[in-house]
């Protein structure tokens, strides 16, 4: 989908440490298998050298070899980190390492110190006996592979759950992310409230409320000729008439575009279909959002829906287009393809930025992959807690 606004396929802003996905079967499968010979060198190489760092300190040979086996427990550190992010789409974010100045003693000290490098450690010798029965369960899944695609997924999500709590960034930090994030969301919430407030104000001003003066001026000018000229009088009052159903039509069109009525009353599924039923191109949709999310969530996917669907019938030379929307666990995903000419960009003050803006006022968060050719991808990440 082009627009006027084709934005870059990622946000330039800081997104949230996301939900732990479940990873796919096979991945997790693929995963278990190949870390097992990764995971034993880790430990054999980090046991063997802390043992005879420790055993030979006292003779200063121990040094370097405890400051070697420091550098590779850092170092496996960031590999799991980098391997476990690849493999299960665990979002494990950059870590922060303490930075320590003067010579390598001093240094070393530092990375000692460091409660980064200790629980790089902690994971390390976690993953090795892990490792043993992940593999196990690996050969049997490729055996039982019908079982394996039910279970296998569990255990990857469980691994990832275990990288993110000790490879992951520290508490301290991650709350310090958020509270950035959320700063800026509510910010550019704020903002987006504010541009939705001038424009409601606009259409009031530039529609109904000039339809309705000229109703009161139509009334009044037939109250002047209602004993003198009683044509005069009907016509002006068929003027008055007509305004005022016009009035009345564009109050119901703008109240439509704040919150729709068949979604107050039916939900997202009959409201996208309505939706897609307008729109000049085939739009196929799929909606799966039980239990039903809060209003704000509903409000937000279909506008983001709506106007990523008139882009996509202005600019993106499209043929047909597809919206998928739904739940996992307390997020609802919304997903647009579209087969147009691709090549989206995400530019301030663009039509994408503006979508954005929507999603940041629930702590949601746009993506947009749209390599030029197509096909185009958006997606939102919308949080039903808050």
């Amino acid at each position: 989908m082009t627009s006027p606004a084709r934005e870059d396929s990622r946000m330039t802003d800081a997104k949230p440490v996301a939900e732990q996905p479940r990873p796919q079967a096979f991945k997790a499968i693929g995963f278990m298998i190949v870390s097992f010979p990764l995971r034993l060198v880790q430990f054999v190489l980090i046991v063997t050298l802390a043992a005879v760092g420790v055993t030979t300190v006292i003779i200063w040979v121990g040094i370097p070899i405890l400051l070697l086996a420091t550098q590779l427990t850092r170092w496996f550190g960031d590999l799991e980190r980098s391997w476990v992010r690849t493999a299960l789409g665990t979002p494990l974010p950059p870590v922060e390492r303490a930075q320590t100045e003067g010579g390598w003693m001093r240094r070393w000290f530092g990375q000692l110190t460091d409660p980064t490098t200790w629980r790089d450690l902690g994971y390390l010798m976690l993953a090795f006996p892990l490792g043993v029965l992940e593999f196990a369960i690996g050969l049997v899944a490729v055996i039982l592979l019908p079982i394996a695609i039910w279970v296998v997924p569990s255990i990857g999500w469980l691994h990832g759950q275990l990288a993110m709590s000790l490879l992951g960034p520290p508490k301290a930090q991650r709350l310090a992310a958020k509270a950035s994030r959320l700063q800026a969301s509510r910010a550019r919430g704020v903002d987006a409230a504010e541009a939705e407030r001038r424009r409601i104000e606009r259409d009031l001003h530039d529609g109904a409320q000039q339809r309705l003066v000229s109703v009161a001026m139509s009334l009044g000018r037939a109250k002047a000729k209602l004993d003198g000229d009683p044509s005069a009088v009907r016509a002006l009052i068929d003027e008055a008439h007509t305004d005022a159903k016009l009035a009345v039509s564009e109050l119901r069109d703008l109240a439509r575009g704040i919150y729709p009525a068949v979604l107050a009353d039916r939900g997202l599924d009959a409201a996208l279909s309505a939706q897609a039923a307008k729109a000049p191109i085939h739009v196929d949709v799929e909606v799966d959002v039980e239990p039903r999310p809060p209003a704000a969530v509903e409000t937000t996917a279909y506008f983001i829906v709506g106007e990523t669907l008139t882009n996509i019938a202005k600019h993106a030379g499209a043929t047909e287009a597809g919206v998928r929307v739904w739940r996992t666990d307390d997020t609802v995903v919304v997903e647009v393809t579209d087969n147009g000419r691709g090549g989206a960009q995400m530019r301030p003050g663009g039509g994408l930025a503006g979508l954005a803006d929507r999603a940041a006022t629930i702590d949601g968060v746009i993506s947009v992959v749209s390599p030029p050719g197509g096909p185009t991808v958006i997606r939102a990440d919308l949080p039903c807690t808050w």
